[in-house]
This record gives C-alpha cells, sequence and structure tokens, in this order.
C-alpha cells in the first residue's frame, strides 16, 4: 500500500540491503568520538521481522520555505550522509511492543460478572451486535477493511474546546451504527510535550469517548527508539518538566533540560529571568565537563530566545561540550531531532499559532548565518516516513485488540485539517485523505499545492460518514437499533440485508 518505493530514498539498493552493507560501514571518524555503533541487522522482532526504517538527516534551502513542509526525511540517501555525525542513529528500530491478543471483538465492560469455568456474562446489547455480525458478512467484512487515521488539533478539538463534530463521529466509529460494530481508528497528531497517559486521558474527557494509549501517536512518540543510542541529551520544549518526564518514560538516561544549564551558567542567557523557583527545580551541573550526546526538540518552544542560545553554543561546540568551539563544525557537530514540523498549529485563537517547524526554521536561518553552513537535522512527525510506518503497526495492533485479526485494512482514510502535514504525508503513502475546514485550511475548493485526493468536507463528520457510505453501502445507517430481533428477520433486520 504505501506509495514509496527504494528509489525515493536515493539508492537502487533495497533498503535491508543498504541497512545490512552501508550504515555498518560507516567511516570510523564517524564514531570514533561519540563511541555510538550505528543501528544494523539487530533490530527485528522474534519472527525475524525487520523493524528498522532509514530516517537520514537532510539540507534545505533557507530561502525557499515550501521545502521545509515536505521530502524531509526522502533524500538524499543516508550512504551520501557517512561523513556526517547526524548521520548515525537515523536508521532506527521502530519502537513496537506485542499486545495481548483478544478472544473477540466484543468489548466487555470492567467489572462485567464472572462465572467460574464459563464465558463473561454479555451485556444483550452486544449479543444482538454478534447476531447482526454474523447474518451481515458482506459489511462485516467492509467494515474491517477499512481504517480511519484522525488529526486531532482542528479536527476533533480546539485546544481544550471539544469540536461537537468528533464527539459524534467517535460513537459510530465505537458500534453506534447499524452493526454495532468496531470500526478500527487511531489518531495521529503532531501535538506533542506530554507522556501518553495523561494525554489519552484529557482527550478522552474532552471526546467524551475512551481512547487507549494503543490507539495514540504523538510526533515524538517513535522517538523512544533513540534512548538506546544516546546517553546524555538536551531536551527541550514543552510545560516546565513534562518533556522532561516524557523522556524519562522513553528510557533516556540522562535527560538535560535549558533550566539546568541556566542554573549552572546564567550568562549563557543573559536576557532570561531566572526566577527562584524554577532554580529550586532544576538539575544544575558543571556542564564544561559533561557532554551532550544529542539535541532533541520534543515540543514547541516556550522561550525562543533562550532555547535557540543553549542549541546554537551546542551545534558549535567539540563534542557537545559548553565552553567549547568545534574545529570543524561539521565532523564534531553533535545530532538534533525534531519531533515535528509543522510551522502553523490550530488553538483556540481565531488564527493559527506559530509551531515546533517556525522554530526550527529560525534556528536553521540563525546557524547559517553564523557559520555559512545549512544544518542537518531529522524530522519526525508527519509527514515524515517514518510516523507512517509507526502507524501501520499500531494500526495492525489495534485490529488484533477489537477484532482478533492483526493486519492492515485495505481502505485507509487520514482525516486531517493542515495540507502540508496531515494531507501530503497521507497521500504520500497511498492513504485516502480527507481535508476538514475546522482548522488550518480555510481555502477554496481544495489546497492548491497538497490537495486531498477524497475530498475536501466542511468537518470530521461529513468526512467519515462519506467515507463509510462508501465502502459500506449509502444505505448504511449511523446508528444502534436494540430493538431488533436478527433471529426473526424483526424491525430493522433489513438495514444489514
Amino acid at each position: 500500500m504505501p506509495a514509496y518505493d527504494d528509489s525515493d530514498f536515493g539508492d537502487s539498493t533495497p533498503l535491508n540491503q543498504a541497512k545490512s552493507h552501508d550504515i555498518n560501514r560507516a567511516p570510523s571518524n564517524n564514531l570514533s568520538a561519540g563511541g555510538l555503533a550505528i543501528p544494523g541487522d539487530g533490530s527485528s522482532d522474534a519472527h525475524g521481522t525487520a523493524h528498522s526504517i532509514e530516517v537520514p538527516a537532510t539540507r534545505s534551502s533557507i530561502a525557499d520555505a515550501s521545502h521545509y513542509m515536505h521530502n524531509l526525511s526522502l533524500s538524499p540517501s543516508m550512504r551520501d550522509r557517512r561523513g556526517s555525525r547526524n548521520s548515525f542513529g537515523t536508521s532506527l528500530p521502530i519502537p513496537r511492543s506485542k499486545r495481548q491478543s483478544r478472544l473477540s471483538s466484543v468489548h466487555y465492560p470492567e467489572g462485567v460478572a464472572q462465572r467460574p469455568g464459563m464465558p463473561p456474562i454479555q451485556p444483550s446489547r452486544d449479543i444482538i451486535a454478534a447476531q447482526l455480525q454474523d447474518l451481515a458478512g458482506e459489511k462485516v467484512t467492509a467494515a474491517k477493511d477499512m481504517a480511519f487515521v484522525f488529526d486531532i488539533d482542528g479536527v476533533l478539538v480546539h485546544g481544550d474546546r471539544l469540536i461537537p463534530e468528533g464527539k459524534r463521529v467517535l460513537e459510530i466509529l465505537n458500534g453506534e451504527n447499524e452493526l454495532g460494530i468496531k470500526i478500527p481508528h487511531i489518531f495521529l497528531t503532531n501535538g506533542s510535550g506530554k507522556r501518553e497517559v495523561p494525554r489519552v486521558e484529557q482527550l478522552s474527557k474532552i471526546l467524551h469517548n475512551p481512547i487507549s494509549t494503543e490507539q495514540f501517536i504523538q510526533s515524538h512518540t517513535p522517538m523512544r527508539a533513540l534512548a538506546e543510542y544516546y546517553k546524555t541529551v538536551l531536551v527541550v520544549g514543552g510545560e516546565g518538566y513534562k518533556c522532561r518526564e516524557v523522556a524519562e518514560e522513553y528510557g533516556f538516561e540522562d535527560i538535560v533540560v535549558p533550566n539546568d544549564i541556566i542554573a549552572w551558567d546564567p550568562t549563557i542567557a543573559p536576557y532570561r529571568v531566572f526566577t527562584e523557583e524554577e532554580r529550586k527545580t532544576s538539575r544544575p551541573r558543571d556542564f564544561s565537563k559533561t557532554n551532550i550526546d544529542a539535541i532533541m526538540v520534543f515540543s514547541d518552544s516556550r522561550d525562543y530566545a533562550t532555547d535557540i542560545q543553549i542549541i546554537m553554543d551546542l551545534l558549535q561546540s567539540e563534542n557537545g561540550r559548553f565552553g567549547t568551539r568545534a574545529a570543524d563544525p561539521v565532523s564534531q557537530r553533535i545530532p538534533i531531532y525534531f519531533s515535528q514540523g509543522d510551522m502553523l498549529c490550530p488553538t483556540e485563537h481565531p488564527f493559527p499559532r506559530m509551531s515546533q517547524g517556525a522554530f526550527r526554521i529560525g534556528l536553521e536561518a540563525m546557524y547559517k548565518s553564523l557559520t555559512g553552513v545549512d544544518l542537518e537535522r531529522v524530522v519526525y512527525g508527519k509527514p515524515e516516513l517514518a510516523t507512517y510506518k509507526y502507524a501501520d503497526e499500531v494500526i495492525a495492533s489495534w485490529m488484533e485488540t477489537i477484532h482478533n485479526d492483526e493486519r492492515l485494512p485495505k481502505n485507509i482514510y487520514m482525516i486531517g485539517d493542515n495540507p502540508a502535514s496531515d494531507i501530503i504525508g497521507g497521500n504520500m503513502y497511498g492513504w485516502n485523505t480527507c481535508l476538514v475546514r475546522t482548522g488550518v485550511f480555510q481555502g477554496g475548493e481544495n489546497d492548491e499545492e497538497n490537495p486531498a485526493n477524497f475530498g475536501v468536507f466542511k468537518n470530521v463528520y461529513e468526512a467519515v460518514t462519506t467515507a463509510m457510505k462508501k465502502e459500506l453501502g449509502q444505505d448504511f445507517k449511523f446508528e444502534f437499533n436494540e430493538s431488533i430481533n436478527p433471529s426473526t428477520h424483526g424491525i430493522g433486520a433489513s438495514a444489514i440485508e
């Protein structure tokens, strides 16, 4: 299904061959300083299936902003980047944990009565739904062969405010339809800065529908794989120390945040007003004796001036040590990773606000103006290939959770509001793309540069119901009739014929 082939990576050699022959053959001067090995053939599961993908560092032209929003990780090939330290660690295993298989697609509420030696007692609604599904074989097959991928901000919510159609859509996909069947769906957001569990709990309350962490991908979720390759990292962005908490949960061993550095040496950011409370909660040390292995921008910066100053000091340093300047700014430059590339993000404000992509562009321009060299960086999130590969894993796993069938549905619909990330990413990956008018996009019939291939819709409800009618029939009903008697083809039985 993905619309990528080996030529997209600037090399005719298949990716798995390139990984085993090229990545492990990196020049010794690339690795000796950091002592980090490039991931090779070891990233496979118990069945021997490889889960590594290439996310090469890339350069872009400072003058043309259109290139910042797509094709960031497709070219040039990793093989052409062996001289740069920002190349190692960028061919990474997808962090995939096997979910426990469920015995049925029927959802049993917590606390349901149990009978020793016998199956759990099923609510009457679930019994009726199961009987309906037995009678409607073709529709059930079609329902299990489609899936939805939702952006969140601008599609389902505006900040902490619910978009009403979002609640109704999730009710339909969670079984409020004529078959009472669950339609696979996941959430793929460039939002970030919080641990997955509290973010899912928050969304469940706003949307009035249950959401599992097994359905949820933030922009930095795939970055947990980096914890295996870097010991001491600078984590930037987010509110307070929440991104430190995220990095700790991901398994990073030694996490530094900007406040730690300012507490050690306030002169690094001369215009920063550093409060006593911030000083008490920081973790200062002598950073002139500490090597930072990599920079991770997990979320939007809350203090551009301070964060850019600290990052610039590290990018120009010798092996990530404050107070030094590298003799060779390219070979000695430590790698930098961004969790996503969106320049704008819809919020409760009438106009979209600048996001992490805008911060990155400013940093790149500053780096180029001071060094004369384009900054290599690795970008995750939509529309990056790594994120969509990870989404495939999550969709297939969620299929097993709700239908005991671990596979990828044929018809996947991406619902988004940002043509430059949601739509172009889905288009490149071969998904059906739906653009809604409740977020970033407020244009004409379709976006001129990155048009949605399935259409433009007023809101998420119109997008989802149109897609479901295409796959399940124009007469498909978006409500469940609990009074139906499938065994006698009573009221409502005609709906499944």
